[in-house]
């Protein structure tokens, strides 16, 4: 799942290359898009932004500002919340948490980059009486929006006035923000989103617009321009582009007689749980009234107070 390509001549881009960059279609990555982003990266590396208005000094102050406000929108995202959208944030996050590194293995035979993980998630879903499925999108490249695919899985739902609606349920969330030399303020919204994005398109329109601001303004105080591949017209490519619908795993090999061991796959839902437990162990925690929570957030905008 974490495929990253390095550049020798580049490294400070490598970091800003990775999971978030080229997607995954049916157990593996599209050579086309993987071939097409590479030489928007190579041309980008070679021949800067294509305005100079994307090269920005760093005005720390200012920047301090931005992301504290960016942070209140996060926090505001992640309570504007509908309940059928509650229910079924609790019912994925309950059955990623249930699952076995066995499980895998049965799903697919061989490299799949997290498809299996998806793909069984899907069957414990519609076990449970959900319209799951596993959507693979794919787009061209289209001006200065770099072509590419990408993979997730959505369920049809009612919703509170009793009509279907389509959630977007996606197990890597935060890969799709990872920037090259983040400020500190970054990484902790990166940190503060959601492990799991479970909810509607609508909402996920505004994480994503959130986030573009946020990768903007972190790479304007390192004086670096916004690669293409980091915009927003991508980031909402990802979900809004034409895709196919599975509700199971097709042409995989299962039962060819290969081995694959899915050490990616099986570290990928390890750190997934690992992450998904830590956040239920906050969540139990006694809350705190709303005076030492925004006592808190204070402290958190404070640039004196530094994690240790």
């Amino acid at each position: 799942m974490d495929c990253r390509v390095c550049m020798t001549d580049a490294e400070w881009w490598a970091g800003d290359f990775g999971s978030g960059g080229a997607g995954q279609i049916g157990g593996g990555f599209s050579h086309e898009s993987e071939h097409d982003l590479a030489l928007m990266v190579s041309d980008f590396l070679e021949n800067g932004s294509s305005g100079a208005e994307s090269w920005c000094s760093s005005d720390s102050d200012s920047g301090l500002s931005d992301f504290a406000h960016l942070a209140d929108k996060i926090q505001i995202c992640k309570l504007s919340v509908a309940q059928h959208e509650s229910d079924l944030h609790s019912v994925v996050h309950s059955l990623i948490r249930s699952m076995k590194e066995t499980n895998l293995q049965v799903m697919n035979s061989g490299p799949c980059y997290a498809s299996c993980i998806r793909f069984y998630l899907v069957k414990l879903m519609r076990l449970s009486g959900y319209d799951a499925g596993v959507c693979a999108s794919k787009w061209p490249g289209s001006g200065k929006v770099p072509g590419g695919d990408h993979e997730y899985i959505d369920v049809v739902v009612n919703n509170n006035s009793g009509n279907s609606e389509r959630l977007i349920v996606d197990i890597d969330f935060r890969s799709h923000f990872e920037i090259a030399r983040a400020v500190e303020p970054y990484d902790r919204i990166l940190n503060s989103l959601p492990v799991v994005y479970v909810g509607s398109l609508t909402r996920l329109k505004q994480f994503l617009g959130i986030m573009e601001e946020a990768s903007r303004s972190s790479l304007k105080q390192n004086s670096m321009p916004l690669p293409p591949w980091r915009s927003l017209a991508y980031l909402q490519a990802k979900w809004q582009s034409p895709y196919e619908r599975y509700m199971h795993s097709e042409g995989n090999n299962i039962g060819d007689g290969n081995s694959f061991e899915h050490k990616q796959c099986r570290g990928h839902l390890k750190r997934l749980q690992s992450c998904l437990q830590s956040g239920m162990e906050i969540m139990l925690k006694p809350r705190n009234s709303e005076s030492n929570w925004r006592m808190k957030l204070e402290r958190w905008r404070h640039p004196m107070f530094r994690p240790i």
